[in-house]
């Protein structure tokens, strides 16, 4: 099960969508383009379009799984007292005093770039259920790093 907001199921909706009524139709014409090209046994560009055609069946089946188990969280019923899936936690690293600021959210949803990391990751494990002021000893693939939580938010 896949736990994620309404907003990032409904981007995942649209991309399936996308997946089917344009990527997988051109990726059928792209094999019967190189279909007829000729000889089949020495078409480099047939074996490429199928592979491609594959990867992409492969991926609309992981979405649309993912989208069937999908539990869509209601922020309403979440609260703002310790860290959970959804939260917003300002943090600093106490050895190095670098303040950093993430939104856990599940493993779909995940990008980095935009402050969202997954809640499978180290640092959100060790954060799940901390509150404000608690010090938190997080193992990462450096060693362990202590992290205070300053503040959470939804």
């Amino acid at each position: 099960m896949a736990y994620m907001t309404q907003e990032g199921y409904d981007k995942m909706v649209a991309q399936l969508r996308k997946m089917e009524t344009i990527d997988r139709p051109a990726a059928s014409a792209a094999i019967a383009e190189a279909r007829d090209k000729g000889d089949l046994s020495e078409n480099s560009e047939y074996e490429a379009a199928k592979e491609a055609q594959a990867m992409l069946e492969l991926r609309i089946n992981q979405l649309k799984t993912t989208i069937a188990e999908a539990k869509i969280i209601d922020t309403s019923q979440l609260s703002g007292d310790t860290v959970q899936i959804l939260s917003t936690v300002r943090m600093k690293n106490q050895a190095n005093g670098a303040e950093m600021k993430y939104t856990i959210v599940s493993e779909s949803e995940a990008n980095l770039r935009e402050g969202k990391i997954s809640s499978q990751t180290p640092i959100a494990q060790g954060l799940l259920g901390h509150k404000v002021g608690d010090v938190v000893d997080v193992q990462i693939p450096q060693g362990i790093v202590k992290l205070e939580v300053l503040e959470i938010s939804l």
